[in-house]
């Protein structure tokens, strides 16, 4: 009885499902800007390497003081 509707769609998602009905090439865009910022790989392992030198363990719990 108070469960939400099975056929409601909230303004957000209406908004989105429209914005991609209209520019159907928005999902490749997406794609291959993420590819650009964030999906990116060290290209060989020395790099691995020198990024994993700089890592600190990190504590059970920050937030204590010691």
């Amino acid at each position: 009885m108070f469960l939400p509707s099975r056929h409601y769609v909230s303004e957000h998602t209406a908004f989105i499902r429209d914005l991609l009905a209209r520019n159907p090439g928005l999902d490749v865009d997406r794609k291959i800007g993420r590819a650009i910022w964030w999906d990116k790989e060290p290209h060989d392992l020395a790099a691995r390497a020198k990024m994993d030198e700089g890592s600190v363990p990190q504590p059970a719990y920050v937030y204590q003081t010691k």
